[in-house]
C-alpha cells in the first residue's frame, strides 16, 4: 500500500515525472501525426489501444519502433530517467462502437461459411432496425469474426507483453451520420479513418447481444494467451460484470470458513491467538493446470460504476485480478462526490491512471499529471507515494 507521509497539498509539490509515469490506456493512434511527440513525451510507457480496423496495423508499427524486449524491462521497470527511450505497450482488440462492422460466422462449419449481404447484416445487428439505405450503404463491408479472431492472435504472439484491448459494451453509443460530400472532401488528413470527426450521430446503436459476443470471443482469445484486458463499459456495467462472470464461472478460488481456518490452524498446532499464515486460499475449484477460460488481469478502464458494483469486482473468490483505471476526461472533469467515493473505495494495489487522450504529447502529459495529483489528493497520498504506487500497480497489471 501507498503510505501517506503527510496529508499536504500535492498539487503545490513539483511533479516527480524522474519516478516513472505510465499511462495505462490512451488512443495516440487517432491522431497520426502526434506519434512524432512520443520520444520527447515525459511519461515513461504509454499503453496504446487499437480500436477498429483502421489502427490495428499503426499501433503494431508503433510498437515495433517502441518495442519493450526483455532486456529493457528491467531498465523500464526502474525508469529513474525522463530522458530514456519511451516505450509502448500495445493493445489489440475491437471496440464495441465498431462492432456492427463484424459478422460472426465462429459457429458455421467452414463449407458453410459465406458472406453476409450487408444490408441484411446491418438490419440484424443495429436498432432500431434502419430503413435508410444510403446510411447502410455507407457502412463498410462487413468482416468474419474469424479473421478478426486470426488477426487479432498473429498481433498478440508477435508482442509477449501485448494486451487485447480495446473491448467491452456501450449502449449509449449511436453510431454516426454517413459523410456529407463536402465535409468528406474538407476531412483532416491528419486523423486516422474510421472515427466520428465530428459527424452528427444517427438514432443507431449495436445490439447489445452482438456487441456481447464479439467481447466474448476476445475475452477467450486473451484466456488462451494469458493476456490482460482494458475493458470498456458505458451504460452497461451488469452486462460487463456479467459476461466477465461467465469467463471464471466454475474456477472461483475456494474460501475457507472462519471454522475451517481455525481447524487448519489447530491441525497445524498453531494456537488461536498464535501468528498463523492464512490458509491457501488460491486453490481453485477446477484443478487443472493448463489454461483458464479467464483472462488473468482486467482493468476496467475510465470506471464509472458506482462503488456497490466495485466491490463485486473485488470478492476473493474471483480468481482474475481486477484493476480500475481512472481519467480526468471520463472520472475527473468535474470532481464529483461519486467520483470521489470510488476511487477511496479501490485497493491501493488496483488503481491505475490513464490520459484515454487521442493524440500523443504535452496534453497527454498535463492530463497524466492532473489525474494522479486528483487521486493522489483524494487517496491522502504524498506525490512520491503515489507516483511510486501507481507505477507498480501497472507494471503488475500489464507484466503479471
Amino acid at each position: 500500500m501507498a503510505d501517506p507521509e503527510s496529508k499536504q497539498d500535492s498539487t503545490q509539490e513539483p511533479f516527480p515525472w524522474q519516478l516513472g509515469v505510465f499511462d495505462a490506456h490512451c488512443h495516440p493512434t487517432d491522431t497520426f501525426a502526434s506519434l512524432d511527440h512520443i520520444p520527447h513525451m515525459k511519461a515513461g510507457a504509454l499503453t496504446i489501444m487499437a480500436s477498429r480496423g483502421q489502427d490495428q496495423d499503426l499501433v503494431r508499427q508503433f510498437a515495433v519502433k517502441y518495442r519493450i524486449e526483455d532486456e529493457n524491462l528491467a531498465s523500464l521497470c526502474k525508469q529513474e530517467d525522463v530522458n530514456l527511450p519511451k516505450c509502448i505497450v500495445p493493445a489489440f482488440g475491437w471496440h464495441p462502437w465498431f462492432s456492427h462492422q463484424i459478422f460472426d460466422d465462429t459457429n458455421s462449419v467452414v463449407s458453410d461459411i459465406r458472406k453476409p449481404d450487408a444490408m441484411q447484416h446491418y438490419m440484424s445487428v443495429l436498432t432500431p432496425t434502419p430503413d435508410d439505405h444510403d446510411f447502410i450503404s455507407s457502412l463498410p463491408e462487413p468482416k468474419p469474426l474469424s479473421e478478426l479472431l486470426a488477426h487479432l492472435r498473429e498481433n498478440l504472439e508477435e508482442f509477449p507483453y501485448a494486451l487485447v484491448g480495446e473491448i467491452g459494451i456501450d449502449r449509449s453509443f449511436r453510431l454516426p451520420m454517413h459523410w456529407a460530400y463536402d465535409k468528406q472532401a474538407n476531412r483532416d488528413a491528419s486523423l486516422t479513418p474510421g472515427g466520428r470527426e465530428g459527424r452528427q450521430l444517427s438514432t443507431y446503436r449495436v445490439q447489445v447481444g452482438h456487441q456481447r459476443k464479439v467481447l466474448q470471443t476476445q475475452l477467450n482469445l486473451a484466456a488462451k494467451l494469458k493476456r490482460p484486458v482494458s475493458v470498456h463499459g458505458v451504460a452497461a456495467h451488469g452486462i460487463v460484470q456479467e459476461t466477465l462472470e461467465e469467463t471464471w464461472k466454475g474456477y472461483e478460488r475456494r474460501i475457507p470458513s472462519k471454522r475451517q481456518s481455525r481447524q487448519s490452524s489447530k491441525a497445524a498446532g498453531v494456537p488461536e491467538n498464535g501468528m498463523a499464515s492464512q490458509p491457501d486460499n488460491g486453490k481453485l475449484k477446477h484443478q487443472t493446470t493448463g489454461t483458464k477460460p479467464y483472462p488473468p488481469r482486467i482493468c476496467l478502464h475510465s470506471y464509472s460504476g458506482p462503488v456497490d458494483t466495485l466491490k463485486r469486482y473485488l470478492v476473493p473468490s474471483i480468481p482474475a485480478t481486477i484493476y480500475f483505471s481512472f481519467s480526468c476526461l471520463v472520472n475527473l472533469s468535474s470532481r464529483t462526490d461519486k467520483a470521489v467515493a470510488v476511487i477511496k473505495a479501490v485497493p491501493d494495489d488496483r488503481i491505475l491512471v490513464e490520459s484515454d487522450l487521442h493524440s500523443a504529447g504535452d496534453k497527454m502529459d498535463q492530463l497524466l499529471e492532473e489525474v494522479i495529483r486528483s487521486v493522489c489528493k483524494i487517496k491522502g497520498w504524498t506525490l512520491t507515494a503515489g507516483v511510486n504506487q501507481l507505477a507498480a500497480n501497472w507494471k503488475r497489471f500489464v507484466f503479471g
